[in-house]
Formats: C-alpha cells, structure tokens, sequence
C-alpha cells in the first residue's frame, strides 16, 4: 500500500477530527481561482466583494464545490473581516487537496 500523501502547508488535522485549512482571501477579483500559497495560507480570489459578509459566504460555497463536500460541511473559525481565515472542514475521511491546486 502506497504511503499517505503529506498534508499541504495550509491544511492540519483538528483536535477531535476534520481538519482546520488556511486561507488568504481577495475579493473583488475577476473570478474565483486558487492562486498559489502565501505565508502559508491558500491563496484564493473570489469575485464577491468583501460587504455584508459576501465574500465568506462565497469562500465557503467555492471550498465546498471544489472539494465535492456540503456548505454545511465548512465553516469559518477565524478571520471573519480579515482576509487570513481558518476554517474548519467536517469530514469523516481526508478531502482531496490535490482539488485546491493552483495553475
């Protein structure tokens, strides 16, 4: 049996189970991409722009999407009107972070 995959810089298991992703958000940008890693983080663009708590809701719904989990599945623990966010992804088996890879 093949060896696990590490765990990308951004990604870490939770105490308890699931597992916490960091994030780098732009709002406001052209369309929603994963840009690389910055300090860490995953970089991610997203066309919401960052007023009534828009952008959030759409970090959460492209995550989802991209990783194939329910909205339900991810919610935001930190960073709610900044643009460095943790959060938090309740899934029983590890997501696919090969999803999240950048161009």
């Amino acid at each position: 049996m093949a060896d696990p995959l590490p765990l990308p810089e951004f990604a870490c298991a939770a105490s308890g189970g699931g597992w916490h992703l960091l994030v780098w958000v732009q709002p406001g940008a052209k369309k929603n991409e994963f840009t690389g890693v910055q300090d860490g983080r995953l970089r991610v663009r997203l066309r919401a722009p960052a007023v009534e708590n828009k952008a959030n809701k759409a970090l959460m719904a492209f995550m989802a999407e991209t990783l194939g989990l329910k909205q339900a599945q991810i919610s935001l623990v930190s960073g709610d009107t900044g643009r460095r966010k943790r959060l938090y992804i309740i899934t029983e088996r590890e997501p696919d972070w090969t999803r999240l890879a950048t161009p």
